[in-house]
C-alpha cells in the first residue's frame, strides 16, 4: 500500500508503475485517490475550524449568561449564539461522519493501487516473461522412465488418494510409512537449516483475523486463497507467512532489535485447485499441505541484501538435496500488488525434462508494514515503516515430487540425500515393494 502523499506528490510515477503492470484498468484510480484525498483534507481543515469557532461561541455564551443578570438585553443575544453553536455542532457532525466515509473510500484505493516495483524487475505481461538467472546443478537425464511422482510414491506403500478423497474430497491425501517419514524429514531438516542460519524457530497460529489478512495480501488473492470459518473472524492460513507477519502488528521495535528473522513450520489450507490436467494430479496442487517458511522484518536499506540472501538459502537447501535448481526472476506482471521484487526457485523434473516451481522468494517493501503498522524507532527517536520479506524454506509436497524424482534409481529404488539419513533412523535408500 502507498502512501498517499506519495501518490499525491508523484501521480505520474503511480501511473506508470501501473502501466508497467499491465494494469491500466487502475490508472483512473490514481486521479480518484486524488481528489478524495483533497476533499478529506478540506473537510479536517473545516472541521478544526469549526471547532475553534465552536468553542469560542461557547465561552463566550457563558459571558453573555453572566451578564444576562444584570443586562437582561444579553439573555436573547445568549440565546442567538447558543443556536449558532448547535448548527455548527450538527454541521461538525456531518462533517466528522463524511471524515470516515472518505477515509475508508480512500484505503479502498489504496488497498488496490500496487505497489512501485524494483528498477531491476523485468517488465512483462505474465511468467511466460518471467527470466532466468543462473541454474545451479547439472539437470538429471536418466537412461530410463521415470514414472509419476503417486506411482513412485504408490511402490512404497506411501500414499493413499482414494482414501483421501472418500473422507475430505478431492486435494487432499495420506502419506504413510517411508513416505510420511520422507515429508518429516524435509521439514525437519529446513527447520535445522534455517536455524543454523540465524533464524528463531517459530510455531505460530494457523488462523489468523481479517484484518491481519488484509495487511498481508491483496484481496483478490484473500479471495482465490483463503478459508473463512463460519460465523468468526478468522482465517486459515495460507502460509505461516501470514501469522508471522503478523506479530508485528501495530508494534514499534527497536532499531537494536532488527533485522527479526523467524523461521516457521505450519500447515497451510487453500481453496485453489488449479485446471484440470496430468501436471495438477497428485499432490502438486492441493487444499492441504505443510511448509517451513521464513520471514524478515528489517530496515528498508537492509531488504535487498537480505532479499539475496533468502533466495540463496533455497538453493543451497535445495543442492544439499542433491536436485538441480534454477533462479527464475518474476516479471512485473506476475508480481503481486503488494510485491517489490520476487523470484521463483524451480526444481528439475526428470520425467517431465523441464524445471517445476517449488519456492518463491520476494521483497514486499513497506507494503505489509504500511498496512499492519509495522514500525521501528530510529536512534534519532523517531519512527519509521520497517520492510518485509518472505522465502519458502522447504513444501514437502513439490520438494517431494522433485527429491524422489532426481533420486530414483533404475531398480525403482530411491537413494535418501546424505543430509536427510538422521532423519531417517540412518537409512541411505528406500526399497520398493515387491
Amino acid at each position: 500500500m502507498l502512501d498517499i502523499r506519495f501518490i499525491r506528490e508523484n501521480p505520474e510515477a503511480v501511473k506508470e508503475n501501473i502501466k508497467k503492470k499491465f494494469q491500466e484498468a487502475k490508472l483512473p484510480l490514481v486521479d480518484q485517490v486524488i481528489a478524495l484525498d483533497q476533499e478529506n483534507r478540506d473537510t479536517i481543515q473545516e472541521a478544526q475550524a469549526l471547532r475553534t469557532a465552536r468553542n469560542a461561541k461557547s465561552k463566550q455564551v457563558g459571558v453573555l449568561m453572566g451578564q444576562s443578570k444584570k443586562d437582561p438585553s444579553k439573555l436573547a443575544e445568549a440565546e442567538a449564539l447558543k443556536a449558532e453553536v448547535k448548527a455548527d455542532a450538527d454541521r461538525l457532525a456531518w462533517l466528522e461522519g463524511r471524515e470516515d466515509e472518505l477515509a475508508a473510500e480512500i484505503r479502498k484505493i489504496l488497498l488496490v493501487i500496487p505497489q512501485i516495483i524494483d528498477p531491476t524487475v523485468p517488465i512483462g505481461p505474465d511468467d511466460s516473461a518471467n527470466m532466468e538467472v543462473e541454474r545451479f546443478g547439472e539437470p538429471l537425464v536418466p537412461d530410463f522412465e521415470v514414472p509419476y511422482h503417486t506411482d513412485i510414491m504408490e511402490s512404497f506403500d506411501g500414499i493413499d488418494m482414494d482414501a483421501a478423497g472418500r473422507v475430505s474430497g478431492s486435494g487432499f491425501y495420506y502419506l504413510l510409512g517411508d513416505i510420511a517419514r520422507l515429508h518429516e524429514a524435509v521439514l525437519a531438516y529446513g527447520r535445522d537449516f534455517m536455524i543454523d542460519k540465524g533464524f528463531t524457530y517459530c510455531i505460530p497460529p494457523f488462523m489468523i483475523h481479517g484484518n491481519v489478512v488484509e495487511g498481508v495480501m491483496s484481496q483478490t488473492d484473500m479471495d482465490g486463497m483463503m478459508y473463512k470459518i463460519e460465523g468468526e473472524d478468522l482465517y486459515l492460513i495460507g502460509t505461516s507467512e501470514h501469522s508471522m507477519i503478523g506479530r508485528f502488528i501495530d508494534q514499534i521495535i527497536p532499531e537494536d532489535k532488527l533485522p527479526q528473522t523467524l523461521t516457521s513450520y505450519s500447515p497451510c489450507f487453500r481453496k485453489e485447485k488449479g485446471s484440470h490436467g496430468i501436471e495438477e494430479r497428485g499432490i502438486y496442487r492441493i487444499h492441504q499441505f505443510e511448509k517451513q517458511e521464513m520471514i524478515v522484518v528489517c530496515k528498508p536499506e537492509d531488504s535487498r541484501d537480505w532479499y539475496e540472501k533468502l533466495w540463496r538459502f533455497s538453493v543451497e537447501l535445495f543442492r544439499n538435496f542433491d536436485i538441480p535448481v534454477r533462479q527464475l526472476e518474476c516479471c512485473s506482471g506476475d508480481l503481486a500488488d503488494l510485491k517489490v521484487k520476487s523470484c521463483d526457485i524451480e526444481a528439475w523434473s526428470p520425467r517431465q525434462q523441464k524445471y517445476f516451481e517449488v519456492c518463491s522468494c520476494s521483497n514486499l517493501g513497506d507494503a505489509q508494514a504500511r498496512r499492519l503498522k509495522i514500525r521501528y524507532r530510529g536512534e534519532d527517536g523517531k519512527t519509521y515503516l520497517a520492510h518485509t520479506l518472505n522465502n519458502t524454506c522447504v513444501a514437502p509436497p513439490r520438494m517431494l515430487i522433485a527429491l524422489l524424482e532426481n533420486n530414483l534409481q533404475a531398480d525403482g529404488s530411491v537413494k535418501i540425500p546424505k543430509v536427510l539419513q538422521p532423519y531417517m533412523g540412518g537409512k541411505e535408500v528406500l526399497i520398493p515393494r515387491k
